[in-house]
């Protein structure tokens, strides 16, 4: 693949600012290995002229998830914050509803498992959850998806409602230009990240749209962060999976660079959200709660 511009020379899948690495994880919560692997390595090609040449392509990893030695899912990532990720898997599906339940997360690359350790033994999950996913859990290393557990009753909360005005929206997108490093580089990967109003607060890459939303769950359970006046911003287009783990979190403001599916729209008027989608270069379109967008601002 050639690009436009030059790409960057290094790639950086996760973007903390100074606010968010001031904030403090809540009391009591879980220790945290610090695993980050390699984003890119350089592979051989042929390209369409027959030239032999080398690119730099992302690297996706398994990541095999046991809870008090029990096998949970398979995640396929490429890993630049897999505690977060690990985190924010289990919190969005229901799985662990309290942080502190969870006494430490350890990622080990090498063996491809994230362990997860409930305090004082006990595993932090709910019942029905522990019992479906025990059995949609597939062999280790298959992906079993991120789809939301069937029979499960999920709390969709209304998210706490909050304007947006055109300024915001383009600052946003003005900062969302120069991340994004890995796809410049090599493609393959999808960027998500959380503004409150215009700052940015957290930026991800990965292999798929759901593992970017949740590590900034992860980043958000860790921290005690709740919706409020945050925007989630995603590069790929926004589905009724990826709404819905907004508004798990308590995210009113979904941005994506492309489109979005009709059930997006519903589930969103019901929920009281905004969407909206194709915002790139200055452009956007309001596909729901255009009552809480201010364009003249």
């Amino acid at each position: 693949m050639r690009f436009a511009e030059s790409p960057p020379q290094v790639a950086i899948a996760l973007v903390v600012p100074p606010a968010a690495r001031a904030r403090a994880p809540v009391p009591n919560g879980p220790r945290l290995s610090q695993a980050c692997g390699d984003m890119l390595r350089e592979i051989a090609i042929t390209d369409a002229g027959g030239e032999r040449r080398t690119i730099r392509v992302a690297v996706e990893r398994p990541l095999r998830v046991v809870i008090d030695g029990r096998n949970v899912a398979t995640l396929w990532t490429l890993g630049a914050s897999p505690e977060w990720l690990v985190l924010g898997y289990l919190w969005n599906q229901q799985i662990v509803r309290q942080v502190t339940a969870i006494e430490s997360i350890t990622v080990d690359w090498h063996a491809g498992i994230a362990t997860v350790t409930s305090s004082l033994g006990t595993t932090p999950m709910a019942p029905d959850a522990l019992r479906q996913r025990q059995e949609l859990t597939p062999p280790p290393g298959t992906d079993p998806g991120g789809a939301l557990l069937p029979g499960v009753a999920f709390d969709l909360r209304h998210p706490a409602r909050c304007r947006v005005s055109r300024s915001t929206l383009l600052t946003l997108l003005e900062q969302m230009a120069r991340d994004d490093t890995v796809y410049r580089v090599a493609g393959s990967a999808h960027g998500c990240a959380l503004f409150r109003e215009s700052e940015l607060w957290l930026s991800v890459e990965d292999v798929s749209r759901r593992n970017a939303v949740d590590t900034i769950s992860g980043w958000m359970a860790l921290h005690g962060v709740t919706g409020g006046n945050l925007i989630l911003y995603s590069t790929g287009r926004l589905t009724v999976e990826i709404v819905m783990k907004a508004a798990y979190i308590g995210i009113s403001t979904v941005v994506s660079g492309k489109g979005m599916t009709a059930s997006c729209c519903d589930l969103a008027v019901r929920l009281g959200m905004t969407l909206f989608g194709h915002a790139a270069k200055g452009h956007f379109t309001c596909y729901a709660g255009a009552e809480r967008f201010d364009p003249a601002l």
